[in-house]
Formats: structure tokens, sequence, C-alpha cells
């Protein structure tokens, strides 16, 4: 019984996390005026937010305690590819550049961490709205975790006080017109956060609709231990 339950959430969300960790390593290409979205997006942006929606349908079906346990694995997950998948595709020739021990070191800190807290934020923040209406919980439990998850991965993983984890990546901490387009100038990191962030609140809002449809047909609502 204990297997059944996990088995669905568990490999959605490591799917999710090996796809978007596939994902960020490609620019997303387009332009909205002046906006080179390249310039601070990659797919990655578009696959990851939806671990939430994992994390929050474990959470109304199963209770707090299984989805802890599905981020945990999910946890796993990002820390494993963000050191194994880089270097796979640069060997296979799909990655025109290759990252150096410490900088991926450094980058799995930040995505496990990242995803550790924001997710742990999401489950406690559902949990205070859970009796509310519907979209309340997802609508922003997501949102806090986007928020958490934003701030704690680029930060550990771009700004400069944190080299002792591994080496800064001098590229990101160039400064240039902020979102490509702006007077005001910023590291490079900054313009990729927001531009992350922004595509989180646009799927967290897109998520309500498959949140919506899984619950009604497939989750019933039913007490579940905290």
């Amino acid at each position: 019984m204990l297997s059944r339950i996990y088995a669905l959430p568990v490999a959605a969300m490591a799917l999710i996390v090996l796809a978007s960790n596939v994902a960020v390593q490609y620019p997303f290409h387009g332009q909205v005026g002046g906006l080179q979205l390249a310039d601070i997006l990659t797919y990655g942006a578009f696959i990851y937010p939806f671990a939430f929606l994992v994390t929050d349908l474990t959470n109304r079906r199963h209770g707090a305690r299984v989805a802890r346990r599905v981020v945990i694995a999910g946890f796993a997950a990002a820390v494993v590819c963000s050191l194994v998948v880089p270097p796979l595709l640069y060997d296979l020739g799909l990655l025109g550049f290759s990252s150096t021990a410490d900088r991926l070191f450094r980058i799995a800190i930040a995505s496990g961490g990242a995803f550790l807290v924001a997710q742990l934020l999401d489950i406690a923040v559902f949990n205070r709205l859970r009796q509310d209406s519907w979209w309340r919980a997802p609508t922003f439990s997501s949102l806090s975790g986007s928020v958490l998850d934003t701030m704690t991965f680029f930060t550990i993983a771009f700004a400069p006080i944190f080299v002792f984890i591994g080496a800064n990546d001098q590229f990101a901490l160039e400064s240039s017109p902020l979102l490509g387009v702006l007077s005001t100038e910023a590291p490079r990191w900054v313009s990729w956060a927001i531009g992350d962030f922004t595509v989180k609140l646009v799927i967290a809002i897109f998520a309500l609709i498959p949140y919506r449809v899984i619950m009604q047909r497939f989750m019933p609502y039913r007490s579940v231990p905290a």
C-alpha cells in the first residue's frame, strides 16, 4: 500500500527534476519588444515550477507527512542531477561548455537547498490554508515557495559571498542592463533571477487548471494527517 502511495508522486517529482536539469542548460529563444528572452531565461524555467503542483496534489491527497517524504526524494534527485546531467550532456556533445567540479558542487548545493526549503515552505503554507477555498492553498503555497526558491538558488549559486562553496561564475557577475533593456545595471544573475521568478508566477496561476481538474476527478476531499 505504501509503495503505491509513493510510486506516482515520487516518479513525477523525479521526472520533473531530471527534465528541468536538462532543460536549464539551454536558453529560451524569443523576443518581447526589445527584451531578448534568451538573455534571462532557459527552458528549465518552464518545467521546474510544476514540482509545486506535484507537492500540492500529494499534500492534498495523502497529507503533509507523505508530501515531505516525496520532497526528500526530489531533493536527492535535484542534487544528483545537478552533479551528473551537465557533464553527461557535454560528453554527449549536446552542450557546448563544461563546468568545473567546484562549480558543479556549488550549483548542486544551490539547487538541492533551494528545492528543499521551498518545497517544505510550500507544504507548510498549503497545510495552513487547506480548509479555505480550493484555490487559496495551492496559489499561496506555490507563490511563497517560488519566492524562497528563487532567492535561495540564485543567491547561493551566483552571489560572491558564497564563493567558499565553489568558484564564482564571472560571466554571471558581470554588470549589464537589467533584463537587457533597462538603464539600471546589475549583475547578470539578478536579471536571470527576475526572469525565472516571473515564469514561476505565471505557471503558479496556470497550474491551478490541472490542479482543479485532478482534484475534482481523482481526489475527493478527506481529512489527512499533518
